[in-house]
């Protein structure tokens, strides 16, 4: 799984960073998103996509590997 993001498109709503705070971290200068790491390893891979989900901004895109779903 590879993680890059938007600035432009982030919101500073911060639900990256509480979702996957070893990926994702809010600049001290302008409170919007940076990566720490681009590659995910699979055990941060459900934290990922959750933080995908909810940004409200549209800001975050996950390509690669998908975690298994489980429920309907």
């Amino acid at each position: 799984m590879q993680v890059s993001v938007d600035r432009d498109r982030c919101c500073s709503s911060g639900m990256c960073v509480t979702n996957a705070p070893a990926v994702f971290y809010q600049d001290d200068r302008d409170s919007l998103v940076r990566i720490r790491q681009t590659v995910v390893p699979a055990e941060q891979f459900d934290d990922v996509w959750l933080a995908s989900e909810l940004c409200p901004g549209r800001a975050i895109t996950v390509t690669g590997d998908e975690p298994a779903r489980t429920g309907a």
